[in-house]
């Protein structure tokens, strides 16, 4: 074989090597977390942990807490110190997404970071204490139609995030001005939860992952998801909003982003990594029981996504005058 033909032949052998699953791989990596403790974000680190645990020779995911601006935090930091770390993940979810639309991460930009992987879905959800007078989501609206500030609800975020729009769309369906609903931002679910448990808000705007780490132990009522149709499992017996004459929608995709400098060879080792985690039952397992649904996207699909979710809630924020027209 000519020396030339050789080393590309080398070449493409060694490339296919880092690609592979769990080869090439450092004993550890890291899955930062912008939020505290118990919340969809915790979970998304988590389920990829145990998803890369099952993978022969994939490193051991370790986890860090860096909450802060709803994401801002965790954002600023890996694009302007920790941009070329190989092996430093980053969760986000839908709502990530939404305030890099809205500006919330500054002069933020999808392509300010590389997208890796988004590996399961949950939807919005509404749920009050398990003690709660309202038993439905009419019940609810229907007391915030009579005194909207009367009513705390405890979102992740300000006005314009997620939860913030989640419950405008639902309150300008009741004929309620959003602008005059009572909202405390917390940061995550896991407080939103603890928030309300010590009745400092009466009602959580949330996601279904997150209510699912708390409804277990009876203290929680869901009054509606925000999904198509009604979801399997635990939440089997919750009617959507759609069938209670609310028609909304809400999915929230969860998965991990990286620095922007990271070498492309690293990069696409991890993308590889995650196309094959998905590909497998066992993690279809593994994403049920963590209360996620099928949403399986990575490398450049999942980054032609990101792009057009942005330009969605563009629209979006429109609507609500959300965004500063320049």
């Amino acid at each position: 074989m000519p020396p030339m033909r050789f080393v590309h032949t080398f070449l493409a052998i060694l490339g296919l090597a880092l690609a592979a699953p769990g080869a090439a791989q450092p004993r550890e990596a890291e899955c930062l977390i912008p939020s505290k403790p118990g919340g969809a974000m915790d979970l998304t680190c988590k389920l990829a942990r145990k998803a890369l645990h099952g993978q022969g020779g994939a490193p051991e995911l370790q986890l860090s807490y860096l909450p802060g601006g709803v994401g801002a935090v965790a954002w600023h930091t890996v694009v302007s110190q920790r941009r070329a770390e190989a092996n430093t993940l980053v969760a986000f979810s839908g709502g990530s997404v939404l305030n890099l639309a809205l500006g919330k991460f500054g002069a933020a930009d999808v392509d300010d970071v590389r997208w890796v992987a988004a590996f399961g879905a949950d939807y919005g959800m509404v749920a009050v204490r398990a003690d709660s007078p309202w038993r439905s989501l009419d019940d609810l609206l229907t007391a915030l139609k009579r005194d909207p500030g009367k009513v705390l609800i405890g979102m992740s975020g300000t006005v314009g995030s997620q939860d913030w729009i989640k419950m405008a769309l639902l309150a300008q369906m009741a004929g309620i001005d959003p602008r005059k609903m009572r909202f405390v931002a917390l940061e995550g679910g896991g407080e939103q939860f603890i928030a309300m448990q010590e009745n400092h808000v009466q009602a959580v705007s949330g996601d279904t992952s997150e209510a699912l780490l708390h409804t277990g132990a009876g203290r929680v009522r869901v009054l509606a998801v925000l999904s198509e149709r009604r979801l399997p499992g635990a939440l089997s017996g919750v009617k959507t909003a759609r069938e209670q004459g609310y028609d909304v929608v809400w999915p929230v995709i969860r998965g991990v982003w990286m620095g922007p400098d990271v070498p492309e060879a690293d990069y696409r080792r991890w993308v590889q990594a995650f196309a094959n985690i998905e590909a497998s039952p066992e993690f279809a397992e593994k994403r049920a029981r963590a209360g996620l649904y099928p949403f399986s996207l990575t490398g450049d699909a999942l980054t032609r996504y990101i792009r057009q979710s942005v330009a969605g809630h563009h629209r979006q924020a429109r609507q609500f005058k959300l965004l500063r027209e320049r």
